[in-house]
């Protein structure tokens, strides 16, 4: 089975017969028809040949590439790439030039092209062009100095990094003709277009968009298997648990090393759903993972980390049965202390598809983790295992470690987190101390009949849980259904539910409110009083989408001011997260608002657009507002339990200020004529928790007249950036038009948008942060002066300029 795109190389002799100036003709051809396009075909007598699936490591008929193919072809690019480095200055500005626009004012040429007469000779071997020599384009004629003319002052690691880029951006331009899968062409052709972009703006590569950030799910699968260890074989003693750890560290890496089939392929044996899914998981592992390991201009993530169980369930029956063939066709590259990890392969796999397929598994549960000691213990036995023996390691069934060959220098390896746990131990408190703190609290509450009759400051929703407790109100997620029947119960509530919203939403049209409620795709969470509903919030989860959209919110008028309404829309979070669901996203009109606030949305969405854009119901004079959850809360119990915390952190507080308080003596030694004494000798100052403190280092001035102007531009551009990408910069990428907004000239004497920022940065104008600084702030203070603070462009102000000190201050360029 094939079908899968495979990542190809420009193949050639690493003496440098091979020419690379054809790589960058595809790009010229295209240019003289207009189009920004680049690739990498070989020169006639040259030898230019993709990589298939089986030998470039690439995506193929779910498989894993032999270990010596995969490092082979990491090998040329990264061979390829150190003979471009080690190429003349000249050289190098000669193969930029060719992806590089001309700099002649007007002129709209987007790389210089070789001298007809020069067409089949590379830059990458021996011809090297005058830097007076014209461009090809009858659009153009300028010469090649004006093409390199924005690189003069270019450092030599900024320049490695902008030809590694177009080396990678060759590359996947030779793949975008060799693969078949029109999705996957999709896939490499977006990558392709950023990385043109990139060395146009000679900027870093930043994917965004609808795929959203990794990692995507939660537990990711490497927290999950780690978890099964635990679950399933902590009972095994020492020797058989390291076992079985290898075991699942074979299957990760495998995972990690594994190629997936393209979404055409897998179409016939998925559902609808699973299909949907599996698209959207394919192009996250070719965009973050897949393609990032040969072209590495990109971040890339591993397998492992950044997915989760929705992958695993989709891929897992054909993947372990590739594993244990490879396990059996591997057997005899084992060494004997190593054979038992073949051996429990099976046992494994099975008892990881059965945790896949149950709905309640603890080990897909994102609360769920190993005890601190066991999570100690696994890495400090990691650390001490020595290394195989050469004839076979447990990575080679899944292939060789990515970064071993073809890493940049500049691409930092993740770090592993330091275990905080045994530091973190000395400092806490003694569990006894705790103990008799949380026996304290409870022993007051009990005794003072006061606090239980009268109690202070308790929230109303601790009153609608005790009601809840007491069942005198209830909680029930009710719908409409077409496939089965519906009991009475049910369309009675439904009734009463839309009565009440109905009641409740007067300008709301009822025809529109029963279609809604009543439609099989919208639930309804009810508020359940004397088997009457008093309150309910109808919604729709997208659940490929990771979010759900409130339609309707309301509690009947004599109920309200209770607590109801907050403790639906706990209730409501909570079945949220239970369903994978992350994001709650309502319109709510004026007089709502206030409410959402305090229930935790905010209007700073924080959700892509692309995610929700033609999904949610918008509706006019509603302002759109967004509530991310976190998955380790339960919401309806939290006010309990940062109640409870606090009570005990006052109890702790007040016991430790028992055991401080003590009188001492005054110091007599100054009288004696000492002048000073340390601060540490003064009695009693260890006992109440005092530790002497280290001078902190003396922090370096964000940077100003920087000595480097380079450095300072490219920290500049790389803000700029980022805010154009945001999603609330479109009202400011370029300047206001009079024909658009006939006054606005007349309120705003000094305009400024990004485009013109854009265009001062490329010419120099920001010598110091404070210029730039002060044409951002520009932005934001014409918005605020000429809107007014409930329009969208008042919020995209304040939104983009909170984002954009973020940025600032990422890079040491604020000091506020």
């Amino acid at each position: 089975m094939s079908g899968g795109p495979s990542i190809t190389l420009k193949s050639q002799p690493i003496d440098g017969n091979n020419t690379g100036n054809a790589a960058a003709q595809q790009q010229q051809q295209a240019n003289a028809n207009g189009a920004a396009t680049a690739g990498a075909s070989g020169a006639p007598g040259s030898s230019v040949q993709a990589q298939t699936p089986g030998n470039a490591g690439a995506v193929g008929g779910g498989s894993v590439p032999a270990e010596g193919t995969r490092q082979n072809s990491l090998q040329r690019i990264q061979q390829r790439k150190q003979k471009v480095f080690n190429l003349p200055v000249p050289q190098k500005l000669a193969k930029l030039s060719m992806y590089s626009a001309c700099q002649s004012e007007g002129c709209r040429c987007t790389g210089w092209k070789t001298p007809q007469e020069n067409r089949h000779r590379d830059v990458e071997s021996s011809y090297c062009p005058e830097f007076n020599e014209e461009c090809r384009n009858a659009s153009c004629r300028h010469s090649l100095r004006m093409h390199i003319a924005h690189l003069d002052n270019i450092s030599s690691s900024s320049m490695d990094e902008l030809l590694g880029a177009i080396i990678d951006m060759e590359n996947l331009f030779m793949s975008m003709q060799r693969v078949e899968d029109e999705d996957t062409k999709k896939v490499y052709l977006y990558l392709f277009r950023l990385l043109r972009q990139c060395v146009l703006t000679r900027q870093q590569a930043v994917i965004r968009g609808p795929l959203g950030d990794p990692p995507f799910e939660s537990p990711c699968i490497t927290k999950a298997v780690l978890s099964l260890v635990f679950y399933k074989y902590n009972h095994l003693n020492p020797t058989e648990l390291q076992t079985m750890t290898e075991v699942a560290k074979t299957f990760l890496n495998f995972l990690n090393h594994y190629n997936f089939e393209s979404p055409s392929t897998r179409r016939g044996d998925l559902t609808h759903e699973d299909a949907s899914n599996y698209k959207i998981n394919y192009t996250r592992w070719l965009v973050f993972c897949h393609v990032p390991a040969f072209c590495n201009s990109l971040r890339q993530f591993e397998t492992s980390l950044v997915f989760g169980r929705t992958l695993l369930r989709t891929v897992f029956q054909y993947m372990s049965q590739q594993l244990k063939k490879k396990c059996i066709s591997e057997r005899d590259r084992f060494p004997e202390d190593k054979r038992s990890i073949i051996t429990q392969m099976p046992k494994f796999l099975e008892a990881l598809r059965a945790e896949l397929l149950k709905d309640d598994s603890p080990i897909w549960d994102p609360n769920y983790r190993p005890p601190n000691s066991f999570v100690i213990q696994q890495r400090k036995r990691h650390q001490e295992v020595a290394p195989a023996a050469p004839g076979a390691s447990v990575a080679s069934i899944g292939g060789a470690k990515r970064a071993s060959v073809g890493e940049p220098l500049h691409k930092r390896i993740k770090k592993e987190p330091t275990d905080r746990c045994s530091s973190e131990s000395l400092d806490d408190l003694p569990p006894d101390v705790v103990m008799r703190a949380m026996k304290s609290v409870s022993e007051s509450k009990t005794t003072n009949k006061a606090e239980i009759l009268f109690p202070v400051n308790v929230s109303r929703d601790e009153n609608v849980k005790a009601e809840e407790q007491k069942r005198a109100i209830e909680f029930h997620v009710v719908g409409n259904s077409l496939t089965k029947p519906v009991d009475k119960q049910t369309v009675l509530w439904l009734l009463g539910l839309q009565l009440v919203f109905a009641y409740q939403l007067p300008e709301m049209p009822r025809e529109y409110i029963s279609q809604l409620v009543f439609d099989t795709k919208h639930k309804t969470l009810a508020l359940i009083k004397e088997n009457q509903p008093i309150g309910g919030i109808c919604f729709r989860p997208f659940p490929t989408q990771g979010f759900t959209e409130i339609v309707f919110c309301a509690v009947t008028m004599s109920e309200q001011v209770k607590g109801y309404g907050t403790h639906l829309m706990n209730h409501l979070k909570d079945y949220s997260i239970m369903r994978g669901i992350k994001h709650l996203l309502t319109f709510a009109d004026c007089d709502a608002i206030g409410y959402f606030k305090k229930q935790g949305f905010s209007k700073d969405i924080k959700l892509a657009r692309p995610v929700y854009a033609g999904y949610i119901k918008e509706y006019d004079s509603a302002t759109l507002m967004h509530c991310e959850l976190h998955p380790s809360i339960v919401n309806t119990q939290f006010i309990a339990v940062i109640r409870n915390q606090s009570e005990i952190l006052k109890e702790l507080i007040a016991q430790r200020h028992n055991e401080v308080q003590k009188v001492r003596p005054g110091l007599t030694c100054f009288k004696e004529g000492l002048p000073s004494i340390p601060v540490e000798s003064i009695p009693g100052l260890r006992e109440i928790g005092w530790k002497p403190q280290m001078r902190p280092a003396r922090s370096a001035r964000p940077l100003e007249e920087s000595s480097d102007p380079e450095k300072l531009a490219t920290s500049f551009a790389s803000v700029l950036q980022s805010v154009r990408q945001h999603t609330t910069a479109w009202p400011f990428l370029r300047p206001v038009t009079a024909a658009e907004v006939p006054d606005y000239y007349d309120h705003i004497k000094y305009p400024m948008d990004l485009k013109t920022m854009g265009e001062r940065l490329k010419k120099g104008y920001y010598q110091t942060r404070r210029l730039f600084m002060a044409d951002m702030a520009r932005i934001f203070s014409n918005c605020r002066f000429y809107n007014s603070p409930d329009t969208e462009y008042y919020r995209c102000a304040n939104s983009l300029e909170r984002y954009f000190q973020t940025k600032m201050r990422e890079l040491g360029l604020w000091d506020k």
